[in-house]
């Protein structure tokens, strides 16, 4: 199951990554290149659904242990709420990726940069939260 809690972690995080990269690659695009671009690479959220859904179904079985012990490990804890606010911003991006493929490119497109940042940032703090109480 730790095998693929951590290939589950390269697929998630390393999408994030990712978009982060094709983030600043647009950036030195025209308008309309950038969305046309923006809207191609969004293929690449599956991987990083995949990658999340592998993450918290190995989670919560390597996890098992530490139910009962739960309430006296605040930064267990604090992982866990980390976890749920990624799985919020996965969700509300693929809302909003969605509503771009149909009309409003521009305007959603924003909304989703945005959410991008609030996921590799909570992506890191789990990272460096399961080391601190893990490792």
């Amino acid at each position: 199951m730790l095998m693929i809690h951590l290939l589950g972690l390269a697929m998630g995080v390393g999408t994030s990554f990712a978009f982060m990269f094709l983030g600043i690659a647009e950036s030195k695009m025209e308008k309309e290149e950038r969305m046309k671009f923006a809207l191609n690479s969004f293929a690449l959220s599956r991987m990083g659904h995949i990658g999340l859904t592998m993450l918290i179904i190995s989670g919560l079985y390597l996890i098992t242990p530490f139910w009962g012990s739960l309430a006296s490990m605040p930064l267990l804890i604090a992982k866990l709420i980390l976890v749920l606010t990624l799985s919020i911003s996965v969700s509300l991006a693929t809302v909003y990726t969605r509503k771009a493929r149909k009309g409003d490119v521009a305007g959603n497109l924003k909304t989703i940069a945005s959410l991008g940042k609030v996921t590799l940032l909570s992506g890191i703090a789990i990272v460096v939260l399961a080391v601190l109480i893990f490792g």
